[in-house]
């Protein structure tokens, strides 16, 4: 059976951009009406580029979700910039993430430059505008229009859903006509392993100081039938930390830490594999591996 699309149905990409928290994972979530993006309020929390997919009768978006564009001090930090560049030079449309309770800073300076070298259409999003009053949107609303040369400028609250539908409007008005680009339901092509990391990152980040979010690495080493019990697997994950301090605190006290860890991500990870999971996590020091590009690559950077 041949699958007919209706006529005027578009399709593409569109890539989040911002600096760091600034409601890009919380946002490509409300789109796609599901979790696919690890959110947390500690910033640069994403690592990968998670593409979720907006299914609609008139067409389809595919976001990409990246790490926050920042000045780089690490070898990391370079390439999760380089990341976000190779991004944004293939998709669509891009989606700056501004969020209103925060005054325009350098950083958001900084990647308005970068996004003025683009030939690719730019909408401007404020994000969190449930967090202000009216008069305060009004004027980070005019700031955002001075700050570059926008295809739109939307004010949104991903966490209300307010004005959710009309964003993703204005992006599908940016793709091209094309058929669907992935399968009816599908809502990413991440794949397993990346996600199983993710849902543990989020949760060991919950709650923790400042020096701990750039500092981890989860890397998910095996998943595997437990012999004799086809409705339980084996989960093997390494948190990778940089020094022997941070490890204290990803395990806490007795390894009450680790423990709340494990029960929060293994819930997510059931939902997403559909079966019942042991989780099996261990944290380890890798010295400094922001720094060195030999463990950079194995830590899949």
């Amino acid at each position: 059976m041949t699958y007919s699309w209706p006529e005027g149905y578009r399709a593409g990409f569109a890539s989040m951009v911002g600096r760091p928290n600034a409601g890009k994972s919380t946002l490509t979530n409300a789109l796609v009406g599901q979790k696919v993006a690890i959110t947390s309020g500690r910033p640069q929390t994403t690592r990968h580029a998670v593409r979720g997919i907006v299914h609609r009768e008139d067409g389809q978006l595919v976001l990409v979700d990246t790490p926050g564009l920042h000045r780089p001090r690490t070898l990391l930090g370079e390439r999760l910039n380089d990341l976000v560049r190779d991004t944004m030079g293939e998709v669509d449309v891009v989606v700056f993430c501004l969020p209103a309770d925060e005054r325009i800073g350098p950083g958001d300076k900084f990647i308005a430059r970068e996004l003025a070298e683009l030939r690719t259409p730019v909408v401007a999003v404020a994000t969190k505008s449930d967090t202000v009053g009216r008069e305060r949107l009004a004027e980070h609303l005019l700031e955002i229009d001075a700050l570059g040369d926008w295809a739109e400028i939307v004010p949104v609250s991903a966490k209300r859903g307010e004005q959710v539908d009309v964003l993703a409007d204005v992006l599908l008005a940016q793709m091209p006509e094309s058929p669907p680009l992935y399968p009816e339901g599908e809502l990413t092509d991440e794949p397993e392993v990346v996600m199983i990391a993710e849902l543990v990152r989020e949760a060991a980040l919950e709650g923790v100081r400042d020096e701990l979010p750039h500092s981890l690495a989860v890397v998910v080493e095996e998943i595997v039938e437990r012999e004799g019990r086809k409705d339980l697997l084996d989960v093997r994950v390494n948190l990778y930390v940089e020094r022997d301090s941070q490890k204290a605190i990803v395990i806490g006290r007795a390894g009450s830490r680790l423990r709340e860890v494990g029960t929060r991500s293994r819930r997510g990870i059931e939902m997403l594999l559909g079966t019942r999971v042991y989780l099996d996590l261990h944290v380890k020091v890798a010295k400094d591996w922001q720094r060195d590009p030999k463990l950079l690559g194995r830590l899949g950077f």
